[in-house]
């Protein structure tokens, strides 16, 4: 689902608000969640799951053209965990 398509079903769902207000709010929600994570904090939404970040260790990678060795630098990325009623939804 794109964030034009979550858009459109919210306004389906919430007739009684504008297009514009429904989409201010989902960038909204998008942007602290971002604000958040950049931040260094974990998300929690109790029954939908976990967003938090993971160090990924600097190692060395190959070139795949040339076989040329390739220091890759130590970064963050974002690990999402499913919450126990996601987990059960998708599994049921």
């Amino acid at each position: 689902m794109t964030r034009s398509e979550l858009i459109n079903r919210m306004i389906e769902k919430h007739p009684e608000m504008s297009a514009q207000e429904v989409a201010e709010a989902v960038n909204e929600l998008f942007a602290v969640m971002i604000d958040s994570l950049a931040s260094g904090n974990r998300i929690e939404l109790r029954g939908f799951g976990v967003f938090s970040l993971r160090l990924r260790q600097a190692n060395v990678g190959r070139n795949p053209i040339n076989g040329d060795r390739v220091d890759i630098p130590a970064k963050y990325v974002c690990h999402f965990k499913t919450g126990t009623h996601l987990h059960q939804s998708l599994n049921a």
